[in-house]
């Protein structure tokens, strides 16, 4: 009798649970349909989703793998030797400073010592160019570029913006939804892995007065290779 029991209480319990998984498996997929449907319906479903970012790609995949002596060449930043982000000690002091800050609000063009500072690092504290400079403090890199994009769209004679190439892949995009005619002018040599500069200002002269041209400060991206 228990045997009988037992088996019939086994039976009870796996046709539960498998009413239990369908039951499960219909309201996903109602639930599923259901989001399908408002996105479907939504303001935004027009949206399409960008390109993904092969770096990025390249660290999820460092991340996946399990090999014990991998080492991460994506993403440029400064590594210890376990494999960590390694903070520069001028970061450490920079951040002390923000910290203790008095934490104003900024100038529409941001900081004015800091945008000097900056005018100062990259062209020389006294340099004759800088009665023509035009600086302003902005988020990031890449927010650079696209005010500096959107500012050059609308006053600029010229409407087209020649990048080396190659250049950082999210150049192209930012100054094309910019307003730009995004163009290209010899740069990288990749059989010598060098610059070739003999191209480069070969095609940098044959371009009009007024001409927008990318110049890569230094640490071309993604090639490294400087002048």
């Amino acid at each position: 009798v228990k045997k009988t029991v037992f088996c019939l209480n086994t039976r009870i319990n796996n046709r539960i649970f498998r009413m239990r998984r369908v039951f499960a498996q219909q309201t996903h997929k109602i639930a599923t349909t259901g989001v399908v449907a408002l996105r479907n319906n939504s303001h935004w479903a027009s949206v399409q989703m960008g390109p993904p970012d092969p770096i990025l790609g390249l660290t999820q995949a460092f991340i996946a793998d399990q090999a014990p002596n991998k080492v991460n060449l994506g993403v440029g930043v400064y590594r210890g030797d376990d494999g960590k982000p390694f903070v520069l000690n001028c970061v450490k002091e920079a951040k002390k400073r923000v910290i203790s800050s008095d934490n104003e609000y900024a100038p529409i063009t941001g900081i004015p010592q800091f945008v000097t500072n900056a005018q100062d690092l990259a062209f020389g504290k006294d340099s004759a160019l800088k009665a023509r400079l035009a600086s302003s403090q902005t988020l990031s890199g890449t927010g650079a570029l696209r005010v500096a994009g959107n500012f050059l769209a609308k006053f600029a004679p010229s409407k087209d913006i020649h990048l080396p190439t190659p250049s950082w892949a999210n150049h192209n995009p930012v100054f094309r939804d910019a307003g730009l005619n995004v163009k290209g002018y010899a740069y990288y040599d990749a059989t010598k892995v060098a610059l070739n500069f003999d191209a480069m200002t070969a095609d940098l002269s044959k371009l009009a007065p007024g001409t927008i041209v990318l110049l890569h400060a230094c640490a071309h991206n993604p090639t490294g290779i400087d002048p």
